[in-house]
């Protein structure tokens, strides 16, 4: 299978020299993970991910996408062969890469990403998601908790590269919040600063995080976690005991990796 088959061609890309705040509203209307970033002959230059657009201070900046754009951790080929870009994708710890001609021509010609290969292996090959969710979830999980100010979650998630954190009280999963969500609520900005210029009281978790979230016990077979990230558009999913402690998480590289053991 060949990376063509199964990546994303019509995935948005920017010009280089468009407003970053612009990316900024593509990356959260649309909820992309990636913007991938061309010079006017639709050269690959580079990319701008959630956390690039988290550090954007204003929403009049004019900044320009070229000025926030970092190197994609790995570019994959449009003939390159699945199995081994996914493999390198994993390796780069990258969930979603632009797609070129080749090394050398660099045109672009798409993302793809971890979510790609899952969906297609659940058609083709769902025998190899028979293992249980507890022999594949992380169970090294960074939380926060509703309190935590909002301001110290978004520095986190900033410094840290996490696209989102389980929120626990009293040792009990009671929501998770995302980079989305943070982009959504509008307050990403380092210093919070209000439409007058005063600065204003960071706000809790508790009122940008999202409840009534998807979460599994750990008996639960893969390709039903598998189903749930690729119809849903869900990155990772809580694995949850039967007194609603947190006991893992497992996301889209979890499953990755045991597709191509």
């Amino acid at each position: 299978m060949r990376v063509k088959e199964i990546a994303d061609g019509k995935h948005p890309f920017a010009y280089e020299d468009e407003p970053a705040t612009k990316a900024r509203a593509v990356i959260r209307d649309l909820k992309l993970r990636i913007l991938p970033i061309a010079d006017a002959n639709k050269k690959l230059l580079g990319i701008v991910t959630r956390t690039d657009i988290m550090a954007i201070s204003s929403s009049i900046s004019p900044i320009t996408v070229k000025g926030i754009m970092v190197d994609s951790k790995y570019v994959a080929s449009i003939d390159g062969d699945v199995v081994l870009t996914i493999k390198e994708m994993l390796r780069a710890d990258a969930w979603h890469v632009p797609v070129t001609n080749s090394p050398e021509e660099k045109t672009y010609r798409g993302v793809l990403s971890l979510e790609n290969y899952i969906e297609v292996m659940i058609k083709t090959s769902p025998e190899k998601f028979a293992k249980s969710v507890s022999e594949v979830m992380s169970t090294d999980i960074v939380t926060c908790t509703p309190e935590d100010e909002v301001e110290k979650i978004w520095r986190l998630m900033q410094t840290k590269g996490f696209a989102g954190l389980p929120v626990v009280k009293k040792n009990k999963l009671i929501g998770i919040v995302t980079q989305i969500d943070l982009l959504e609520s509008g307050a990403v900005s380092p210093t919070f600063e209000s439409s007058k210029g005063r600065f204003r009281a960071s706000p809790k978790i508790s009122s940008v995080m999202k409840t009534g979230i998807i979460a599994v016990k750990p008996s639960i077979k893969v390709i039903r976690v598998a189903k749930i990230m690729v119809f849903k558009g869900i990155g990772r999913i809580p694995v949850i005991d039967e007194e609603d402690r947190l006991l893992g998480i497992v996301d889209r590289e979890d499953v990755a990796r045991l597709l191509i053991k």
